[in-house]
């Protein structure tokens, strides 16, 4: 069965960078409506390759490889960021614009991306509020962003992400700024709606145990550079790299 999403020897180098690369080589596929986490510490590559996948990588970015979308049902066979890639930053509050209304900024997602007229997306952002579970909705499309909470901030940016009903939801480090009981809610609730909607998912972290708690299968990567790759299960439990033995002691507190 073919891919929805294949990547054959993906490389990244910034200008400045010098013979450094911030991803290397990288091959991977992604099968349509699976969770896939990506996982490693910082400086590994994760957000670089999250970026190359969205088509958002700087212009100081030279790269090289493939990034194929065979199950992409486009007629460009080319993803466009918003309606076919939903993408969920790490940082809500800089995500969303200070100086419109969280009401107006998802329901311009649904008007670019839906063809929809002005209250029409209104009332889709409304209906996304509350599958997002905000509170009040109708009232939330008139708050800011700086009267919101960090986790109702990230729940207004996954409504915006899934406005468009995209194929492949993409999640960088989207818990890691909340705290640990927001991060619980935030996941359940971005694991009930890519199931919900069937895209697949590119879960970013670092940290293993958060993974393992959403994906199918988890890639690791190290000074970007793919260790391994395998259903959760089996990484988890019988690890074949020592960089991901370390990553799982670490985070999962397991004995050597």
């Amino acid at each position: 069965m073919r891919p929805f999403l294949a990547i054959r020897d993906l490389s990244v180098r910034y200008d400045g960078a010098g013979t450094e690369k911030a991803l290397d080589r990288i091959s991977l596929d992604l099968a349509k409506g699976e969770k896939l986490a990506i996982i490693g510490e910082s400086g590994s590559g994760k957000s670089t390759l999250a970026l190359a996948i969205a088509g958002l990588l700087p212009g100081d970015a030279e790269t090289g490889g493939m990034i194929e979308w065979p199950g992409l049902t486009s007629q460009t066979g080319k993803p466009l960021p918003g309606r076919d890639i939903g993408f969920v930053f790490q940082d809500p509050a800089a995500s969303l614009d200070p100086v419109l209304t969280v009401g107006e900024q998802v329901a311009e997602v649904a008007r670019a991306h839906c063809g929809l007229a002005w209250p029409g997306a209104f009332r889709l952002a409304a209906d996304l509020f509350a599958r997002v579970k905000l509170p009040d909705p109708e009232q939330m499309l008139r708050a800011y962003p700086h009267q919101l909470s960090g986790g109702q901030k990230q729940r207004v940016a996954i409504a915006a992400a899934i406005a468009a009903r995209p194929a492949l939801l993409i999640a960088d480090e989207a818990t890691s700024a909340l705290d640990t009981i927001v991060q619980a809610d935030i996941m359940a609730l971005v694991r009930d709606l890519v199931g919900q909607e069937d895209m697949a998912l590119l879960f970013i972290s670092h940290d293993i145990a958060l993974a393992s708690a959403i994906a199918d299968r988890i890639a690791v990567l190290r000074h970007g550079r793919l260790m391994e790759i395998g259903d959760t299960e089996t990484i988890v439990s019988a690890p074949q790299n020592p960089y991901t033995r370390s990553l799982l002691d670490s985070h999962l507190g397991l004995d050597n």
